[in-house]
């Protein structure tokens, strides 16, 4: 049973092995994959990736928004509680104030009660035969004795106009002591519960505001982490773009390569483009500049660095440089002598590899500022500034000066 097995899975490879052979006879050498790079669905699902992100991360930015604003007015609304907090701790403190003073108030009150009483006491003391009884008993009694009933007593008939006013300063003594009393105790408690109010309602703002802050605090870290998604996902969208339009700029000119290739080789009887009359696209200097121009558009999505020149970012005369340098010709790294770096060439007859300058001509080399390395079909690869990377773009801008085949 295992040898029929193992039969079975020999000619399941030979045949294998053949449709792998059939396939690749064929398909053309060197043929072009028909969606080579990253494939549209990729793309497609980067993006619709990218824009859920960004949808996600507009839902957070408006709820952080909500949530500023309500802390915004809760900052206000404790803010006026605070102040009316402090506004009734200054007011109780002159309460307090004005309670001590009653309380010194109520004191000096008592000290007189007190010589009144005395003075009466005394006074029952001295008269003849002594005073009624009842008299003496509420000359010795305190605030609780019924001043009314003083003013019945007959003894005030036995006595004269002075020991009347003393009985009447008594009566009156009490009466002052009973009011500064009630008016500092009602004055100071009142004003004891509106502190007390006050504080429970700033108290109460103060944690309404905490929590607040909490929320918006929590909203905001959220917010950075759906921004950090957002930006990862546009990130990838972008690069992925990049990379499929490179990849399809590559198969194009693959293509179209490799048709001038089948051109030249009719046009020589099939001796190839290298044999007389060939249009050297694949040899000397425009095969050089193949090279170059292919080598350039590998470096596509790297990031434009100021001076740098490779391998990771470049300047434009960086990439120029280094792309030159791949067919063995040296070039500097600056646009003023990339200028001169071989003979200038009419815009209409421009190769692949041919160095394409942006600026101005003057006697001032640096007045060139920009360079690119020409790809074909009107477009060039080149580092364009700060920010952005390196990337295929069409040749034919206002500032455009000339170009150059270097040598």
């Amino acid at each position: 049973m295992q040898s029929v097995e193992k039969r079975r899975r020999a000619a399941l490879a030979v045949v294998g092995l053949v449709a792998g052979l059939v396939v690749a006879a064929a398909a053309p050498a060197g043929a072009v994959p028909a969606d080579p790079g990253p494939s549209a669905g990729e793309v497609a699902r980067a993006g619709a990736e990218a824009r859920e992100q960004s949808r996600r991360l507009g839902a957070a930015t408006a709820r952080l928004a909500e949530a500023e604003a309500e802390l915004e007015s809760l900052t206000t609304r404790a803010e006026k509680l605070i102040e009316a907090y402090n506004g009734e701790m200054v007011l109780l403190a002159r309460a307090e104030e004005r309670h001590r003073a009653a309380t010194e108030q109520v004191r000096a009150a008592e000290a007189e009660v007190e010589d009144a009483r005395r003075a009466v006491a005394a006074l029952a003391a001295q008269s003849y035969g002594g005073m009624d009884p009842a008299m003496v008993m509420m000359a010795r009694m305190g605030g609780g004795a019924d001043t009314g009933y003083l003013q019945r007593m007959s003894v005030m008939t036995h006595v004269g106009s002075g020991q009347a006013e003393l009985l009447g300063q008594l009566r009156d003594a009490r009466e002052v002591l009973a009011v500064l009393r009630e008016q500092a105790q009602d004055a100071y408690g009142e004003q004891q519960a509106a502190a007390r109010r006050a504080a429970e309602a700033k108290r109460a703002a103060e944690q309404a505001v905490a929590e607040q802050v909490a929320e918006t605090r929590g909203l905001a870290a959220e917010r950075a982490v759906l921004e950090q998604r957002a930006d990862r996902a546009r990130s990838t969208a972008e690069r992925l773009a990049r990379e499929r339009q490179a990849a399809l700029e590559r198969a194009r000119l693959e293509r179209a390569r490799r048709a001038a290739a089948r051109r030249d080789r009719a046009r020589n009887g099939g001796r190839g483009s290298g044999g007389p009359g060939g249009s050297g696209w694949a040899t000397g200097s425009s095969a050089r500049g193949d090279i170059a121009a292919d080598w350039a558009l590998t470096q596509l999505g790297k990031p434009y660095v100021w001076a740098a020149d490779g391998p990771n970012s470049y300047d434009c005369s960086g990439l120029t440089m280094r792309a030159w340098e791949r067919v063995g010709i040296r070039l500097d790294h600056w646009t003023g002598t990339q200028w001169t770096s071989g003979p200038h060439v009419r815009l209409n007859e421009l190769r692949r590899g041919d160095l394409v300058f942006f600026g101005r001509i003057t006697r001032n080399p640096g007045d060139i500022h920009h360079v690119g390395i020409y790809i074909g079909g009107g477009m060039m690869v080149h580092a364009p500034r700060t920010g952005d990377v390196v990337r295929i773009a069409p040749i034919w801008r206002s500032d455009l000066v000339g170009a150059t085949r270097p040598t």
